[in-house]
């Protein structure tokens, strides 16, 4: 139940980034790729929560198996929802 915390968080630090940059004409800016570089850090710290949980023999491997594959789906599930709904040029009308 630990890795929920990182499902909660791990949008966080690209949607306040994405709300504090100035995107004047740059495509990137300090605060955008702090934004990612800090996002890249909870997602790496989920997947590897269950792996030391299962090293130190408080979860078993194949718990650790179910719980990284189960990470993967979710991270891609929002990967895709900033692809699609968070681009600026996204028009509800398409749908």
């Amino acid at each position: 139940m630990f890795v929920v915390i990182f499902y909660i968080l791990s949008p966080l630090p690209t949607v306040i980034s994405r709300r504090a940059s100035n995107n004047f004409d740059s495509t990137s800016s300090a605060c955008t790729e702090l934004g990612i570089f800090l996002t890249t850090g909870i997602v790496i710290s989920a997947l590897g929560l269950p792996i030391v949980l299962a090293h130190v023999n408080t979860i078993t491997w194949g718990a650790c198996s179910l719980i990284l594959v189960g990470n993967v789906i979710v991270f891609i599930t929002i990967l895709g929802y900033f692809l699609v709904f968070a681009s600026d040029e996204f028009d509800y009308s398409m749908w």
